[in-house]
């Protein structure tokens, strides 16, 4: 069983730059994905990046890319999603999700199902 608890989350102004963490506990492993998804109230579940934790392979949205740095730091346990250049659309709650083993490669972001443990969330606020 693994336990994700997001923290970070914050209000900032269009343009500022914001870091979320997601510590992991529960047995350590580097095969499998990480990924951070967004939700907004009444909408689909969108995913924004995901890290293959054995290999540092990362996929990116076209909506965060170029803006957006996910990364991992192995002795802490922790997943992080860098976040620069926000514009109010990232206005959401951004949450970390973990699947159990997977096989090195890409980790997919298009369906939650990949996804066997997800964290309870922190807000993102971005004002113009």
């Amino acid at each position: 069983q693994v336990r994700l608890a997001e923290s970070g989350g914050d209000s900032v102004q269009t343009g500022g730059s914001l870091r979320v963490s997601c510590e992991a506990s529960g047995p350590p492993s580097s095969s499998r994905c990480m990924a951070w998804y967004r939700q907004e109230p009444g909408k689909e579940r969108e995913g924004v990046a995901s890290i293959y934790l054995g290999g540092d392979y990362t996929f990116y949205a076209d909506s965060v890319k170029g803006r957006f740095t996910i990364s991992q730091d192995k002795v802490k346990n922790t997943l992080y999603l860098q976040m620069d250049n926000l514009k109010p659309e990232d206005t959401s709650m951004y949450i970390c999700a973990a699947s159990k083993y997977r096989p090195p490669g890409l980790c997919p972001l298009a369906s939650t199902q990949v996804y066997d443990y997800w964290g309870q969330g922190t807000q993102v606020t971005v004002s113009s």
